[in-house]
């Protein structure tokens, strides 16, 4: 049974506001999208009013659920200040020498109550959340995440994959997922395995070509929702391909979580180089460890005649590394085997699990095992 915007409106009519008014009148819904079942959307308030709205957002997503043919719902509730409105504090920050943290630098000094980060909480069931970032887009992150989530699995961890790309998720397209979630007892979406990994994406939720026009408020809410709104079960580790620049995304997965470290990932050329700087950086002021720098698209060898090509340059990203003081997890070329097996959705740890592209994604898989030991061991 196919489900209309029009059926939901229907049921968001019961919901009342805090006004008294029926929510599908509030004039606080965002654009509902409606795929295969699964309905998505936002309600946006004011900041000062937001927690008098916390039932509602869970009143309407039992209705949205209640919806025949309805078989998921995800109901973001975002805030936005008003203009003139103070700006909440800035994550307290501290001054390094090298001006990066790496992981086995001294342990962060714990958060004061009150300061943003003091909202984190761990995800149950997970030992580690680490984040694949990248300063500017076009960089290979999501490729690299992907395949170095399945390096650690081939070292014997439980992993699991989250897209938080939510502008442009592409992990469907990587992994080859055209599945939609289902639901758990507890109304959790149920992450799906492929690869031997525990994947999730707000790409499995809306139709590839969807365009995500969602402002800051509504990407906060909907990433805090795929951490927390999801059977992860239980993992060593959670790999989050993050997506580009060092906005709210980043800074709300740093809030929400007790993030055990960052893997940033760059091309050799000073302008990627530039950026990856500013994500660097970005981490060190919320306190999160850098557990290092990778080096897509380092190099080209050409497959006929085996002739090596610096195309971007070479070595940019390791003498960056050396320069802030964290570790440089290895080199990645490009390579069309790579791009081939990642636009079919086979990765190329996956798909030449012998060949010399999966043992280089699971070296550096193992020098971030290496660096998480303690904290998956203690789990």
């Amino acid at each position: 049974m196919s489900v209309t915007k029009q059926q939901v409106l229907d049921g968001l009519a019961k919901v009342m506001s805090p006004r008294g008014v029926p929510l599908a009148h509030a004039n606080v819904l965002s654009e509902i999208s409606v795929t295969d079942g699964k309905v998505l959307f936002s309600i946006n308030v004011d900041a000062a009013e937001a927690r008098a709205w916390e039932g509602v957002r869970a009143q309407a997503e039992a209705a949205v659920r209640a919806v025949p043919g309805v078989s998921g719902a995800m109901v973001a509730l975002t805030a936005e200040r008003k203009a003139g409105a103070a700006p909440p504090p800035a994550p307290h920050s501290h001054s390094h020498k090298q001006g990066v943290q790496p992981v086995s630098a001294h342990r962060p000094p714990q958060n004061p109550a009150g300061s943003p980060m003091s909202k984190q909480a761990e995800i149950p069931g997970v030992a580690a959340v680490i984040a694949v970032a990248s300063g500017k887009g076009g960089v290979g992150k999501s490729t690299t995440a992907l395949n170095i989530a399945l390096g650690l699995r081939d070292l014997g961890l439980r992993v699991g994959l989250l897209d938080a790309d939510i502008y442009g998720p592409s992990v469907p397209r990587l992994t080859g997922i055209r599945d939609k979630p289902t639901l758990d007892d507890n109304k959790k979406m149920i992450p799906i395995m492929k690869f031997g990994l525990s994947i999730m994406s707000i790409g499995f939720l809306v139709e590839e070509e969807t365009a995500m026009i969602w402002r800051g408020p509504m990407v906060m809410s909907a990433i805090t929702q795929m951490l927390r709104d999801v059977a992860w079960g239980t993992l060593d580790v959670l790999v989050v391909d993050m997506p580009p620049g060092t906005g709210d995304a980043q800074l709300t997965l740093a809030q929400n979580v007790p993030l055990k470290g960052a893997v940033i990932v760059s091309t050799p050329q000073d302008l990627a180089l530039i950026d990856a700087r500013r994500g660097l950086a970005m981490f060190s002021k919320v306190n999160v460890p850098v557990l290092g720098i990778v080096e897509n698209m380092s190099y080209f060898q050409c497959p006929e005649c085996g002739t090596r090509s610096d195309i971007f340059g070479h070595g940019g990203a390791r003498h960056e590394a050396e320069r802030l003081g964290v570790p440089f997890l290895g080199e990645v070329p490009l390579h069309m085997s790579i791009r081939a097996m990642s636009d079919a959705g086979t990765p190329v740890v996956e798909s030449e699990p012998n060949g010399a592209h999966a043992e280089i994604y699971r070296a550096i898989g193992a020098r971030i095992r290496d660096q998480l030991k303690g904290v998956v061991a203690a789990a």
